[in-house]
């Protein structure tokens, strides 16, 4: 039977519960306001601008597709349909307000890419002319309409404080329509994916979650750094948290009770540096609000150019050490391996992350934007706020950050003494199939340098760099100065303590 239409029940208050990025039950504002009317209904929209979009592949799809198949039986047992719908926003709600008559549209915030912008306000114009009151909530420390940097690590604070909202008891029900199969991967247009399988889901994030804080958790800051102990000792939420099968706060709220309760204090100081990360998540999705430009363009214009990829695409040999670097080819065993795990699994420590940025960056003197894209796509957890910003920050384009150039050798010796790690993923290794490096680490380093630090050195570039710190950089001593350094400290690569703490994110 088809739900009731909008000339079903003229006056009654309905409201649709947007699900995007919040595949939840627990602490979900629109989903308690829905228990407010007579009659509520759910949707997940699966846009077609979501698939096509750059940064979109197989794994994401599979993941959400998996997570919606959780919420929807859990969604069910508390009496609320989930109606999941591929098209665009607009022409989807306009069929349903036909179907249902819902007067209110109930969703989170969502800081996402451009796509997902454009999105917002095209469905912000159609609720207006259609009557339909759309109201949205926070779920992150992001601020919208920020107007000022000051004061923004106590508005974290007090939001991720705040009493947690519960799940629904139950809702009234109306629509005696039987829930309809989700779509398959194949019917969207993907092959199966071939990395494998996240478990999905609220109860499979709360599981990651109580794993963490009971245990895995105790080694995370001398864990996290290495690929060989980071799989095991990192939280691994991150994809929990991009699809918003858990919030931020409750993740919060659940490790400062762990650390409060802890009797074994090697545990506590591991989830206390895990806590203190938890800030910077929101900390970087906050600059993609401010300035969504940034996921397209340099946030320091001064070095607009510099760097091939920045306003042509990729030519020649450029090229070809672009497609080098994505295969895991390079002749630099680290990064070849580190390429390999990513491509393998969808998941990378973050300090590996910034190894592969780095050399996209400033060995292969690649602009950040088409290696970021490639990224995104392996990324099982990619979220754009943090994403874009880190793109940027490891490629020396914000203006304001310390130069971060990491060297695979370095990070080989420190990270993976034994080479255990490289030769788990590079069986040729050693043999005559493994390629000879494609750059010389010397030569590539000194001409990134000298470009950049004699852009930096120029009193515009000075200038921008001031204006951008007032817009971007953190106020709080918790947060880390993200201010530009001294050029002693640049010139020596210098990283101080705050500033390493604030490139462990994951």
């Amino acid at each position: 039977m088809r739900p009731p239409t909008a000339s079903s029940h003229p006056s009654t208050p309905t409201a649709l519960v947007w699900f995007k990025r919040d595949l939840r039950l627990r602490d979900h504002a629109p989903l308690v306001e829905a228990t407010q009317f007579e009659r509520a209904a759910a949707l997940l929209l699966i846009e077609p601008e979501w698939l096509q979009s750059p940064e979109c592949e197989a794994r994401h799809v599979e993941f959400l597709l998996a997570c919606a198949e959780a919420l929807q039986q859990d969604l069910a047992c508390i009496g609320l349909p989930l109606i999941v719908r591929v098209g665009s926003a607009v022409a989807v709600l306009e069929q349903l307000r036909q179907e249902l008559g819902f007067s209110h549209l109930l969703s989170h915030e969502e800081t996402g890419t451009g796509w997902s912008y454009v999105r917002d306000i095209e469905v912000a114009r159609w609720c207006r002319t259609r009557g339909v009151a759309w109201q949205e909530w926070p779920q992150t420390g992001v601020v919208r309409r920020l107007k000022s940097r000051s004061g923004w690590a106590a508005l974290w604070a007090q939001r991720m404080d705040a009493a947690p909202l519960p799940r629904p008891l139950g809702f009234k029900p109306w629509l005696d329509q039987p829930q309809a199969p989700l779509p398959r991967l194949q019917d969207l247009g993907f092959a199966p994916s071939t990395v494998p399988a996240t478990p999905p889901g609220e109860r499979a994030a709360w599981q990651t979650l109580g794993s963490f804080l009971e245990g895995r958790g105790r080694d995370y800051r001398s864990a996290l750094s290495s690929p060989l102990t980071a799989t095991e000792g990192c939280s691994r939420l991150s994809a929990h948290l991009a699809f918003g099968t858990i919030s931020m706060r409750l993740v919060h709220q659940a490790t400062e009770r762990r650390i409060a309760s802890a009797e074994d204090r090697s545990l506590a100081y591991g989830l206390r540096g895990f806590s203190s990360r938890l800030r910077w998540h929101c900390h970087f999705m906050q600059k993609l609000e401010d300035e969504p430009a940034l996921e397209w363009r340099n946030l320091a214009r001064a070095v607009d150019g510099l760097r091939p990829g920045d306003r042509s695409p990729l030519e020649g040999g450029d090229r070809e050490r672009f497609e080098a670097w994505c295969e895991g080819r390079t002749g630099y065993p680290m990064v070849d391996a580190c390429m390999r795990q990513l491509r393998a699994t969808g998941w990378l420590n973050f300090r590996m992350r910034a190894m592969l940025v780095s050399f996209a960056a400033y060995h292969l003197w690649l602009h950040w934007r088409e290696p970021g894209l490639f990224l995104a796509r392996q990324f099982l957890d990619f979220e754009p706020g943090i994403h874009w910003s880190q793109m940027q920050m490891q490629s020396g384009t914000t203006g304001i950050n310390t130069l971060r150039i990491y060297s695979p050798a370095k990070q080989a010796r420190e990270h993976d003494p034994l080479g255990e790690y490289q030769r788990r993923w590079l069986p040729e290794l050693g043999t005559a199939a493994y390629p000879a490096p494609i750059v010389d680490e010397r030569a590539a380093l000194a001409r990134a340098k000298e470009a950049l630090y004699g852009q930096r050195r120029r009193p515009e570039a000075q200038a921008e760099a001031e204006r951008i710190q007032d817009k971007h950089g953190s106020r709080k001593s918790v947060l880390p100065s993200t201010a530009r350094p001294s050029k002693a400290s640049a010139r020596r690569g210098a990283t101080s303590a705050a500033e390493q703490a604030q490139q462990s994110l994951f």
